[in-house]
């Protein structure tokens, strides 16, 4: 809608170009008088640039201040049993109601959690994402404490099994689904491709959600576009898992995971986090390899802020209190963040 203002502001703007125009038959294109035209209103209204872009400002920093940037958050390394559906989401409910008590906001759970990584009861157990029973249980248990629940679950859909993860909100809604892209080979046979990225806001900032060895994919491209997507958290539902000879004494677990979380959380300000179950794989490529947990938790400035326990019976919850904070950037303009402009 144009005010009164405007409205006089635009007649005389276009009665000075029109009369320019016949003295100077000039050929000039309509994005060009467009352009024009609202140069001269915006001239006789008295604007500057610098009004514009501190407008702008105004408006990002109250977005920002309607962020609450701490919350309590819990990563939930459960054990998960292959093919036992009943008895894993009986956990992962068990779980949720555990952190909600201890003051968590957001619960995040392991990959595929109902069915376990890579387990063949995937083709026959499956099921749909949202109207499926293990996603309407976890549904009911966010909406019963009142807590935000990330979870891997294994999803049945009209062109195969994904290996997928879902956000629900407080109030018992799915707000954002993910099908993991970077699925290790031995596992192509059981998962299909997922095909695209999403965030979505929350008081907490915008959240992402990728899984596991999505945080790996070459020049950790996945976990940057999350950056570049504007998320100020990444949750990860994975499966770590060691040979069953891995001696962690001599080897400890973790780097694989550290150095992408923080490279890029520090390169984007942002928070990741990644929650893994324990427990043996009881069939696959990696057959009696055993998920250890060693859930990681790094901040805004790439910095560990927790690693769990490192084993396949280190059942437990892990809390941490995360404090977002305000995006420097978007865009072309990480670059001058990055170089120190």
């Amino acid at each position: 809608m144009i005010g009164a203002d405007a409205g006089g502001s635009l007649l005389i703007a276009g009665g000075m170009i029109r009369r320019w125009w016949r003295r100077t038959a000039l050929p000039v294109s309509f994005d060009r008088m467009k352009a024009m035209l609202l140069s001269f209103i915006f001239l006789l209204q008295g604007g500057t640039g610098a009004e514009s872009s501190s407008q702008e400002a105004a408006v990002a920093q109250s977005k920002q201040e309607s962020v609450q940037r701490g919350f309590r958050l819990a990563l939930v390394q459960m054990l998960v049993e292959g093919g036992a559906k009943e008895a894993n989401l009986g956990r992962a409910e068990a779980r949720i109601g555990e952190a909600a008590r201890e003051g968590a906001q957001v619960v995040l759970l392991p990959e595929v959690c109902d069915l376990g990584w890579t387990d063949p009861s995937a083709v026959e157990e499956a099921e749909p994402i949202p109207d499926g029973e293990p996603c309407r249980r976890l549904q009911a248990a966010a909406r019963t404490y009142g807590v935000y629940v990330c979870a891997g679950l294994t999803e049945k859909a009209d062109d195969g099994v994904y290996n997928s993860a879902v956000l629900i909100s407080p109030a018992g809604e799915v707000l954002l689904k993910h099908r993991k892209l970077n699925e290790l080979d031995i596992a192509h046979h059981l998962y299909a491709q997922g095909d695209r990225l999403g965030v979505v806001a929350t008081p907490y900032g915008r959240v992402g959600v990728l899984i596991c060895a999505d945080a790996t994919a070459a020049h950790y491209a996945l976990l940057r576009a999350m950056g570049y997507m504007g998320a100020d958290v990444v949750l990860l539902p994975s499966a770590w898992a060691v040979p069953p000879d891995h001696d962690n004494t001599r080897e400890p677990y973790g780097d694989t995971w550290r150095r992408p979380f923080g490279t890029v959380g520090k390169e984007f300000r942002m928070w990741i986090a990644a929650a893994s179950n324990v427990g043996r794989l009881r069939a696959g490529a990696w057959k009696d390899w055993r998920c250890i947990g060693c859930s990681l938790v790094m901040d805004s400035t790439g910095r560990e802020v927790v690693q769990g326990p490192y084993g396949e019976t280190a059942d437990t919850i892990i809390y941490v209190d995360a404090q977002t904070v305000p995006r420097p950037a978007r865009g072309t303009a990480w670059h001058k963040v990055w170089q120190g402009r």
